[in-house]
């Protein structure tokens, strides 16, 4: 049994998000100025208006019509349509790369974390510190650990830390991360 998120922290949006390695992404993909908790629900949102969530049939979606559903209140994010079409390219990206198998990001090979990070870096809507961010969340909760993890995750790995998406667990570990991220947005601005 895959362990059991807690990020969206809504049971059904979890459950998602536990059982489906691309929702997971998706999910990841959303969390950028928007609250992280409504990121990840994003996915739940979706499968609810497509009758499931699929990868195949987000890839091959009308883009208009998709970028509608995305967008349709409650949106998936606040940037829904362009959210929708950076979700759109992730799936064809994972189908075209990994014949549709997200788990194949980090397992395809035997990669090591370097090969991992990499490949996390490559997908659309995924920079640097996202792509650490997933590989810490893969270490972190759910024990996938290519070699040299904790060194390619950088900061985001560090044990009890409460830096991001990777250390939530439930709604406690939730306000803490935020709780950082906000000390570390004073801390930015009185830097400028």
């Amino acid at each position: 049994m895959a362990p059991q998120l807690c990020l969206a922290q809504e049971p059904e949006a979890d459950q998602l998000l536990s059982a489906d390695p691309f929702a997971l992404l998706v999910g990841m993909m959303l969390d950028q100025q928007y609250p992280l908790e409504h990121a990840f629900r994003g996915p739940r949102k979706l499968a609810e208006r497509m009758g499931g969530f699929d990868i195949h049939k987000i890839a091959q979606a009308d883009p208009a019509e998709f970028e509608a559903l995305a967008a349709t209140p409650p949106a998936i994010h606040r940037y829904g349509r362009s959210m929708a079409r950076r979700a759109q390219d992730l799936a064809r990206y994972v189908i075209e790369n990994y014949d549709g198998r997200t788990e194949r990001i980090w397992t395809q090979g035997d990669p090591n974390a370097a090969e991992v990070l990499r490949r996390l870096k490559d997908l659309p809507g995924y920079g640097d510190q996202k792509a650490r961010i997933f590989l810490a969340l893969l270490g972190k909760q759910l024990g996938v650990r290519p070699s040299g993890w904790e060194k390619a995750a950088g900061a985001y790995s560090e044990k009890n830390s409460r830096r991001s998406a990777a250390d939530i667990v439930d709604g406690e570990t939730l306000l803490e991360v935020r709780a950082f991220k906000k000390e570390q947005k004073a801390a930015a601005k009185k830097k400028a």
